[in-house]
């Protein structure tokens, strides 16, 4: 009977569906893999039905487990927030935030994390990262708490706040052609092989999208699974790449990696602190969000630099909007405003350039310094 499941079984349950695996659901919950499979054994005998299919050490939900899984991720979320209500009465002494953040924050969200901590140190932290469609599946799931990205996606009811800028540049081997070249056309750069992210991923969307904006096709292209496959593929002289600015740190102090002087860019999104308009926020959660809001763009100059370090190309932090917003499915993202006022091409700091796409020019080349 449904009667006798625990929570710990749920929280069993759900660790293995989104694992897809008892091994790699026991080493997330710090439990024995003997502790998994009789936990799962437990709920199964006690709901009479069968939730996983077996296929060697990989498992896959049944129907009977889909619709179950969608039950059991209400039930802790509605316990997660009972735990917090609680918390509100002992105010930020007590109580647990879940974060998930797109892999390009990985290389900041870290560090502006741990000073949050640092002023709360009874807080319960727990990170989760992925791509762009991992952490739209964290938010529709209601599985977070904050989730800190790019551009938010449709079809969710969020409330979102714009804290920092998020540039975007092409990146090369130092070595390259253009390393040391100005104004740089974009289509002289098509026999070049890009560098693409994983479909899935916010930096591959605005790759696309930027592309088929600017009527551009490379000639080859090679996907990769990750920002640091990338730069190590760049250094390695395979590629080149658009990647987010706020991936390079190390690898241009140290000139592993050069940022090609491209007209119209960088191109500039911004990054945004969200959560589910349905879930209710701790204190801590609450308290984390306005943090995040109030330091993220100081702490990104900080760590990056007010300027991107390429001539004749200055980034300015833009001030975080006043008060944050919801954004709803029919609702356009201001980048699409703001992209369709914008039809010039322009040479410095744009956004995804709405603008007249870039035209081959056959006798255009790169002026050298």
């Amino acid at each position: 009977m449904i009667r006798r499941t625990t929570f710990r079984q749920l929280q069993v349950f759900c660790a293995v569906a989104q694992a897809s695996s008892i091994v790699r659901a026991s080493e997330a919950l710090h439990l024995t893999q003997p502790a998994v499979s009789m936990q799962l054994k437990q709920l199964e005998q006690a709901l009479g039905i069968d939730l996983f299919d077996r296929h060697g050490r990989a498992l896959s939900l049944t129907e009977a487990g889909t619709l179950f899984h969608e039950h059991a991720l209400r039930v802790l979320a509605e316990l997660h927030d009972a735990e917090e209500t609680l918390n509100q009465l002992k105010g930020l002494r007590g109580g647990s935030v879940t974060v998930g953040m797109v892999s390009t924050a990985k290389y900041f969200v870290p560090r502006l994390l741990a000073r949050f901590a640092a002023q709360h140190p009874a807080l319960d932290l727990r990170i989760l990262t992925g791509n762009r469609d991992d952490l739209i599946g964290y938010l529709r799931r209601n599985a977070i708490d904050l989730a800190i990205m790019g551009r938010p996606p449709r079809g969710l009811e969020l409330e979102t706040a714009a804290f920092a800028t998020h540039p975007y540049v092409f990146v090369a081997p130092p070595t390259h052609r253009f390393a040391q070249a100005r104004g740089i056309d974009l289509f002289d750069l098509r026999d070049e092989t890009m560098l693409l992210r994983e479909t899935g991923s916010g930096t591959r969307v605005l790759n696309d999208e930027y592309f088929r904006k600017c009527l551009f096709a490379p000639k080859r292209s090679i996907e990769m699974g990750s920002n640091e496959t990338i730069k190590q593929a760049i250094m390695a002289g395979m590629g080149i790449a658009l990647i987010s600015r706020h991936t390079l740190g190390l690898e241009l102090q140290h000139g592993l990696v050069s940022v090609l002087d491209v007209v119209g860019l960088p191109i500039v999104r911004n990054w945004h602190v969200a959560h589910n308009v349905n879930r209710r926020l701790g204190p801590a959660a609450k308290a984390m969000r306005e943090f995040v809001f109030q330091n993220g763009a100081e702490f990104l100059v900080e760590m990056f630099g007010r300027d991107v370090p390429r001539p004749g190309r200055r980034i300015d932090v833009a001030t975080p909007p006043a008060a944050p917003v919801i954004a709803r499915a029919a609702e356009k993202t201001p980048e699409a405003s703001a992209g369709k006022a914008s039809k010039a091409r322009l040479r410095g700091t744009a956004s995804i350039p709405a603008a007249t796409p870039t035209k081959r020019r056959a006798s255009t080349k790169a002026t050298r310094r």
